[in-house]
């Protein structure tokens, strides 16, 4: 039985749609891969710059443990692939844009464009607030109120794992103004109701703080205070993007 000229058409389509976005995924892991392997060498530097926030609150002369033997192998190289992973995020939203752009409007690409390149921007921001204000501050206040009798002697591993959260939990938490903007753009809320909702709002950021942070005062204070003027940031964009009989 023959087939209709539109399915023939719809399938060549799908067929082109599909060989496009295997040639997308390529290109990004390939991207991934030349980010990874030219960080390799700088492996066991990567590491040391990730300890330096709490190797400068240790004690004179001590330093992390293993506690199996890959460990020391494993963690260093681990790190060094989320890092590489960190740097093409770019690369790889960029994969992403080229496939889907062709079927957007000309205004969402309008939108999109500013919202993707501010999401990278405020994640990339928020690793960094991590790493210089936070993670000195948090290992400060641990190291200075632990009882005398306890010395702490970090595993190279945990350590890896409890700062990967700690950046995960920053950056996306300052993907707040971002994810406000999409709320208002789809019409699910206006500005006026996240103005009216702000209370609320500020009760439930200090509760995510402390879900997402380690139990310590420090860290959930340093991750509520900025995500509080985020939201008020979020506002603020969300009435410039939105047409103005929309914002009300």
């Amino acid at each position: 039985m023959s087939r209709h000229p539109e399915q023939e058409q719809a399938e060549s389509s799908l067929i082109e749609h599909l060989i496009e976005l295997r040639a997308r995924l390529m290109r990004g892991l390939i991207g991934l891969c030349v980010v990874l392997v030219a960080l390799l060498p700088f492996t066991q530097k990567i590491y040391s710059w990730l300890a330096q926030p709490l190797i400068s609150q240790l004690p004179a002369g001590q330093s992390m443990i293993a506690m199996n033997p890959a460990g020391a192998f494993f963690a260093p190289l681990k790190l060094t692939f989320f890092l590489a992973l960190f740097i093409a995020v770019p690369w790889l939203l960029y994969q992403a844009w080229a496939f889907v752009a062709p079927g957007l409007y000309a205004r969402e690409k309008r939108l999109a464009l500013p919202l993707l390149a501010s999401a990278v921007a405020l994640f990339y921001i928020g690793c960094a607030f991590a790493y210089f204000l936070v993670l000195p501050s948090v290992f400060h206040f641990l190291t200075t109120f632990k009882p005398d009798v306890i010395a702490i002697t970090p595993d190279a591993g945990s350590y890896l794992d409890f700062v990967l959260v700690i950046f995960f939990a920053f950056g996306s938490s300052f993907e707040l103004p971002v994810a406000l903007v999409i709320l208002v753009l789809l019409g699910w809320v206006t500005p006026q109701q996240l103005r009216e909702g702000r209370g609320y709002a500020i009760v439930g950021i200090f509760v995510l703080a402390a879900v997402l942070t380690p139990p310590d005062v420090v860290s959930q204070l340093m991750l509520a205070v900025p995500m509080c003027l985020l939201y008020e940031l979020g506002i603020v964009a969300a009435r410039w993007l939105v047409p103005k009989g929309a914002a009300s």
